[in-house]
This record gives structure tokens, sequence and C-alpha cells, in this order.
């Protein structure tokens, strides 16, 4: 018996709502409190091979399919990681890191815009949001991450551009493959 009258007043209420369900209650099954481990075990184990046998275990999401990045190396972050990929959410962590992110992602980004002020003023948001973070100082990882030249990033992007427009130019119109039936 339980020292708590609180858990014996849940313990009740439990076989008191299995009772009324028509099932038996298992806390007369269960082993006493200075029970060895080896009759906790048999008792964990008749009582997963009963769940089997109820069919609890039938339909489970992700039966049959293998255990996710089993094998890896121990991640103590792996569930954030998991919902972060899930879930598609970008910008999220400090600072110092996502602007790394951007500044690798940046020239794909920029070929994104059509309009020379739309890079300009991209370019000027994010050297704004490095200089912000460098003036911060609420911990984690230093910003090493360098402010770009607005000029120098617009006229390359230009240039990409226009290698592009003349790829484009050049290239001739993609064949159309006729299929004839039966």
């Amino acid at each position: 018996m339980s020292d708590d009258p609180r858990q014996a007043a849940e313990r009740y209420r439990l076989d008191r709502r299995l009772r009324d369900a028509g099932l038996e209650p298992e806390s007369a099954e269960a082993p006493a409190r200075g029970s060895t481990a080896a009759e906790r075990a048999a008792y964990v184990e008749t009582a997963i091979q009963q769940a089997i046998r109820r069919g609890e275990f039938d339909d489970l999401p992700g039966a049959g399919k293998p255990l996710p990045d089993l094998g890896g190396s121990h991640d103590p972050d792996w569930w954030i990681r998991r919902k972060i990929a899930t879930e598609k959410l970008s910008g999220l962590g400090p600072p110092a890191l996502t602007l790394r992110v951007e500044h690798a992602e940046l020239a794909d980004r920029l070929d994104a815009l059509s309009r020379e002020g739309d890079v300009r003023e991209a370019l000027e948001d994010f050297n704004r949001r490095v200089v912000e973070a460098r003036r911060q100082l609420l911990g984690g990882p230093p910003v090493v991450t360098p402010t770009v030249d607005v000029d120098a990033e617009v006229a390359a992007w230009a240039s990409r551009r226009r290698a592009r427009e003349a790829a484009a130019a050049v290239a001739p119109p993609p064949r159309r493959r006729r299929w004839f039936g039966r």
C-alpha cells in the first residue's frame, strides 16, 4: 500500500473506472513495492503480452518502417532538429547562426529578385541585421558573418542575370516527343 493518500485515491478511482468498463483491475496483480527486479520484469512482460493479445499495438503509426537516424551519433537536441525539419521552420536560432546560413544562401536569394532596387534593399537589410547582431550582447556564438559590399553584390547579381539571359537565348527550345499509342 502506498504512503501517499493521493496515490491511493487515484488508484481507487482507476480501479473503479476499470470495473465500470467491465475490466478487471490490475492493481491486485501488480508487484509489491519491495519486489525484486525479476518480479517487476516478469510483470511488465506479462502486461505487454496481454496488450499484444488485446491488439493494442496493432496499426500504430510507423509500424513496419525502420527507425530514423538509427546508428548515428547521439545528439541531445535531436527532437528539436526533427521538429524544425518536419515543420519546415526557418529563421530559428541565435542570430549568429541564422546570419551565417543566410550569407551562404545570399546569391540564390538575390537571383530570385528581378529589380536592382529590390536587390539593394535586401543587401542593405542584411548588412543592418549583421551590424545589429554584433552590437547585442545576448550570449551565444560570436557573430563572424561579414557585411557585404552592396555595389559589388549588385554588379555580381547583374552579371549573373545577363549570363542566365544569354544562356536562355542560345539554348534551343526543348524537343517535344510524340508518343504514338496503340
